[in-house]
């Protein structure tokens, strides 16, 4: 009977994985927002959200969505809370512009970020296909992935992603990934399988020799 394929669990290398993973996946975020949005993006309002290398633009989601970051004292009513940015219990920014509100948000800015995620996705496939290789993993850790950012952009802003455009994004750079990825890893196991399994063993050149003998 041939003999049954032993698979051991091994946890370290289960979450060096998937922190390693995660990690790649912020280095390439954070090697390529920086850069595109003092490129795209509205200065004013950008130095407003603390400046492209801020972490907030990886890691809060409303950065993406367009959505304002800005938030209000306690006792303000809910509209006015808008009004202005409070920082070391001083007003930084208040009240508006030309019909503008100071440090209003950018939508060239949300748009950079969104093509970072997609293009981060990308490189993510070269992480799941070096790291992983396995087919079977593949979605397992995309989906880690994407549920490790959710738990972190939510606490780090404090709210439940609600945007729309968040989480097209999101999900659309996760399938990319899931599907591109699996197929170079199916493709490699093929050719894999395909380059051991052509020496035969010497059982099936006897019977070959034997067959040829009664011929």
């Amino acid at each position: 009977m041939p003999s049954k394929r032993q698979t051991t669990w091994d946890p370290v290398q289960l979450i060096s994985q998937i922190i390693s993973l995660q990690t790649l996946h912020y280095l390439t975020l954070s090697l390529l927002i920086p850069p595109l949005l003092a490129l795209f993006a509205e200065p004013t309002s950008l130095v407003y959200e603390g400046g492209a290398a801020n972490v907030g633009m990886i890691m809060d989601w409303r950065e993406m969505a367009g959505q304002p970051t800005v938030r209000g004292v306690q006792g303000e009513e809910r509209w006015s809370s808008y009004y202005g940015v409070w920082s070391g219990g001083k007003r930084v920014g208040s009240g508006w512009e030309d019909g503008r509100l100071d440090g209003r948000t950018d939508p060239i800015r949300g748009w950079v970020i969104a093509v970072s995620w997609m293009i981060a996705s990308s490189a993510d496939i070269y992480y799941l296909y070096t790291l992983i290789r396995r087919p079977r993993l593949i979605l397992d850790f995309a989906l880690t992935l994407l549920f490790n950012h959710l738990v972190l952009t939510t606490y780090y802003s404090a709210s439940i992603p609600t945007s729309f455009f968040f989480w097209l994004v999101i999900l659309a750079g996760s399938t990319w990934t899931v599907i591109i990825a699996e197929q170079l890893c199916v493709k490699r196991e093929m050719t894999e399988g395909l380059v051991i399994s052509a020496p035969r063993n010497e059982a099936d050149e006897m019977e070959m020799g034997g067959l040829l003998r009664r011929d």
